[in-house]
């Protein structure tokens, strides 16, 4: 039986284990950034063999501070593996850091800034990331007003600039397009959730400037509900297939979308590079391993979730916002002819 006597490890003990100074091992396990790899891997590594865990609330009494980043996961519908991904990018991040992770819910989708709330109120973290923004998203101003560190997965409309990190759907839509021209397609359909986030403007408007540029017919599908689950999806490209004037060039936002599509359109005997071709935003590796000869154009989720951590440990540790707004560019995946 385990001996209930023993008094847990603490910084001094940390610091006879490894024979470095008390205040190393205190900077260490408080900002491990701020020092060379060697050391900062001897105390950590200490510190994991003991099993040291540091008294937050005397951390919070002393500094004011918690240690603790929080991710307010927003409900993300018809996508793949987003939060799993987003989560260990994070968490890679913070494994060198004084900083751990805390994942809430969105409380209320009908009221989101609720969450926000909650963490304000109570001061349970030290600053917040955001995902699924919208362009006057009252997370932001709440936040903005408050003074309280947080950064953006996604961009917004304020004129107030705030921390964000972006997947850049711009160049996602003009290297779609010009791909797909390329090939010889005139007739351009977007598939994109208009979702209400900043995200959806932002394709959309790219998306009719590059069609226009190069003479092409372009659409948005705006079909309410054609995207709420795989069975609308499909039952879409099925009424896709049976138009008189069909799309030849589609580009998709979403692979789970995508994957009913283009069931629906296999349905009616329509074939991928054939009687049309399809670029899609891919997150995870289903649509290559389904459809090797597919294009698509990558977005690494994981190192999103690195990039986000590190925005808002720096906004945090009192960087200027201006400096904290950067995107992520897409990677071209082609695979077809």
């Amino acid at each position: 039986m385990a001996d209930q006597s023993r008094k847990p490890p603490t910084l001094k003990t940390i610091a006879e284990l490894t024979g470095l100074s008390l205040s190393t091992v205190s900077l260490s396990l408080r900002d491990g950034t701020r020092l060379r790899k060697e050391p900062r891997h001897k105390i950590a590594a200490a510190a994991q063999a003991l099993g040291y865990v540091p008294n937050r609330a005397s951390v919070r009494l002393r500094t004011g501070q918690t240690n603790v980043l929080t991710l307010i996961q927003s409900p993300a519908k018809n996508t793949i593996d987003y939060t799993r991904q987003m989560i260990e990018g994070i968490g890679a991040h913070l494994n060198d850091t004084r900083f751990h992770l805390n994942v809430i819910p969105e409380l209320d989708p009908e009221t989101p800034e609720a969450s926000v709330r909650y963490v304000l109120q109570n001061r349970t973290a030290d600053g917040l990331i955001l995902t699924h923004t919208t362009a006057r998203d009252p997370r932001v101003q709440i936040l903005t007003d408050a003074g309280f560190p947080f950064v953006c997965h996604g961009r917004t409309e304020f004129y107030t600039p705030h921390a964000y990190h972006d997947f850049h759907v711009e160049q996602f839509v003009e290297l779609a397009v010009q791909r797909l021209h390329d090939k010889g397609r005139r007739r351009f359909l977007l598939v994109a959730e208009d979702d209400g986030t900043t995200n959806f403007a932002k394709i959309s408007g790219a998306f009719h400037r590059a069609v226009a540029h190069r003479g092409g017919v372009g659409q948005v599908a705006t079909d309410t509900g054609i995207l709420v689950s795989p069975d609308t999806a499909r039952a879409f490209g099925q009424r896709l297939a049976a138009r008189s004037e069909r799309f030849d060039a589609i580009i998709s936002n979403n692979e789970l979308a995508t994957l009913a599509l283009m069931g629906g359109m296999a349905d009616e005997g329509l074939r991928l590079g054939h009687d049309y071709e399809l670029i899609c935003r891919q997150t995870t590796d289903i649509l290559p391993l389904l459809y090797p000869r597919i294009d698509t154009l990558e977005e690494d989720l994981v190192a999103t979730g690195r990039e986000l951590a590190r925005l808002l440990i720096a906004r945090v540790t009192g960087a200027p916002v201006e400096t904290l707004q950067t995107l992520h560019a897409p990677r071209p995946r082609w695979r077809s002819g």
